[in-house]
């Protein structure tokens, strides 16, 4: 029987891989509930680095990159070089560019970064008997990679495996949302926010003193071209400025509830004991407040991009 004190959630199916007493069936390990006190199945740090071979997610990361590097582009050499003004274009150049480097590289972050993922296939009949079972507890194990399912734990399709604390599977970022990674997207999301704002401004900024003046002396290109180059800007940062803040907002509001989007779109009553407001922020990005929450490059070890081995390949992951 079901244990209420050890109660985990999402299984599509709930076979019994062991029984009451901790009997295991030679074989017996398909699709189900594991009985036994709970682990979450985690064998150590993960020390590879994570990439999603997903053909939608890679196009769309492409086109993320590609935006930035546009807006980048018209500011810098649309509006801010021909300016009459120095320290203008030297203050809003320094700003702005150091605000595109901080949310590429946390794009970079989210997306090359383990977001929780559980051991795949680890639910063998030797893990579980080196687990110590207790009788009368229940652990669960997924269908869809054969491994031991946390709490909190949900399974992406795209990803294929269960991921810790899953929020969503974001294909701009080609990678799951979750424990491990959402503090960069939280950072992705303000960096592309901020800076979409900022473009808006210097564009109309950049309108108002070219309507003022000759369109030729206020822009090293022809006026039809340079008109073209800041509407689709416009639009893009309307479009990004609009997007990153709600899912900006709607991150911090689950950080701070300590519930995920699955689990409020489930509408899950938590089985957990719930860490709210700052005790959340904390837990995601560690520590109490400083400016290295802001900072996506914290805990980043240049020796593991250096070094790459390709040793194990698994699913639509590899490792590196």
């Amino acid at each position: 029987m079901q244990s209420s004190n050890h109660r985990l959630r999402d299984m599509e199916q709930h076979h019994p891989l062991l029984s009451a007493s901790g009997d295991v069936e030679a074989g017996g390990l398909g699709a189900g509930v594991i009985m036994g006190s709970t682990h979450n199945g985690h064998t150590g740090v993960n020390r590879s680095l994570w990439f999603i071979q997903d053909g939608c997610g890679m196009v769309c990361a492409t086109i993320t990159w590609f935006l930035v590097l546009y807006a980048e582009f018209v500011v810098n050499f649309v509006m801010l070089l021909p300016a009459k003004s120095f320290w203008y274009s030297l203050l809003n150049g320094a700003a702005f560019n150091s605000l595109a480097v901080l949310a590429l590289a946390s794009h970079l972050r989210t997306m090359l970064t383990d977001p929780g993922a559980v051991p795949k296939g680890n639910a063998t009949k030797e893990y579980m008997e080196s687990l110590q079972l207790k009788p009368g507890e229940v652990i669960y194990k997924c269908p869809k990679c054969c491994s031991i399912k946390p709490e909190r734990a949900h399974h992406c399709s795209i990803c294929k495996r269960c991921i810790r604390k899953m929020d969503h599977h974001c294909p701009w970022v080609n990678n799951c949302v979750g424990e491990k990674n959402q503090r960069f997207f939280v950072l992705f999301t303000m960096y592309i926010a901020l800076i979409s704002a900022h473009a808006l401004g210097l564009s109309g900024m950049h309108f108002f003193t070219c309507i003022k003046t000759q369109w030729n002396e206020c822009s090293n290109f022809s006026p039809g071209v340079s008109v073209l180059l800041l509407i689709f800007l416009c639009l893009e940062a309307i479009l990004f400025l609009t997007f990153t803040a709600v899912m900006f907002g709607t991150q911090i509001h689950s950080i701070c509830n300590d519930e995920t989007e699955i689990e409020r779109l489930k509408n899950e009553k938590p089985t957990w004991e719930r860490r709210v407001r700052w005790d959340g922020m904390k837990a995601v990005f560690g520590g109490p407040p400083s400016f290295l929450w802001c900072n996506p490059f914290t805990g980043l070890r240049l020796r593991r991009l250096i070094f790459l081995t390709y040793s194990r390949r698994s699913g639509s992951e590899f490792s590196v």
